[in-house]
């Protein structure tokens, strides 16, 4: 089953949300994320959600908020405390996530998550030595939906796995190319040191025969 803009919407509208709005008229870059990302990079439903995850560079929240005027926004203060954000605020480095509600009353029910840039290089605020050209951020599905690539909403989910990112992952695995293995494994090595995935992630395992095909070097260069 492909998933594409119809049932995306669907699937958010379960949740209690048409998010096309959002989808549609936002301008400035943004990309589909969280679960919702590896649903679309594998082209099938994996499990059910809860809200609807967006990523938008750091620099371009003034303007998504703009586009969601009505809307309630609550800023996530680190360590974790929410608190309201005003239409006009521009929120500090500090503050990555955003959770957004249609009115008071009403259940939060999309996830913004700011991410850095410089220039035209997407930077992540995990580990500033994690980049790649934003042309290169994100996919474009078969409906145009944009949505993070596989392998960065992967490493995201690396930093501390819960049972909802074992099951992306292994949902994950076996479309993701050998140049989005190489690049994930090395981001992964880089900001997190030993990890268990990444022994999953270097046996690239052939799904037609059932056999494997080789081994990737865990050493290999970040693939832009």
């Amino acid at each position: 089953m492909t998933v594409g803009l119809n049932g995306l919407c669907g699937q958010a509208r379960d949740a209690g949300l048409d998010i096309r709005p959002l989808l549609l008229d936002v301008k400035n870059p943004w990309w589909v994320a969280g679960g919702f990302a590896i649903e679309l990079a594998v082209g099938r439903r994996i499990r059910d959600h809860g809200d609807v995850d967006v990523l938008l560079l750091r620099r371009d929240q003034l303007a998504v908020q703009q586009a969601l005027p009505d809307w309630e926004w609550w800023a996530a203060d680190p360590p974790g405390s929410l608190r309201p954000s005003a239409s006009d605020e521009a929120l500090p480095e500090s503050v990555h996530d955003i959770w957004c509600r249609p009115g008071p009353g009403e259940p939060r029910r999309i996830q913004i998550m700011l991410d850095e840039s410089h220039g035209q290089q997407w930077v992540s605020r995990r580990d500033p030595r994690v980049r790649r050209p934003l042309a290169k951020l994100g996919l474009i599905s078969t409906d145009g939906i944009p949505y993070l690539a596989p392998e960065v909403q992967l490493f995201y989910k690396a930093k501390e796995p819960r049972p909802k990112d074992e099951t992306d992952l292994a949902a994950a695995l076996p479309v993701l190319t050998d140049d989005q293995r190489h690049w994930l494994v090395h981001a992964i090595t880089q900001a997190y040191g030993a990890h268990p995935w990444v022994s999953r992630l270097c046996v690239d395992t052939n799904n037609a025969t059932g056999g494997t095909r080789g081994v990737l070097g865990v050493d290999s260069q970040v693939h832009p």
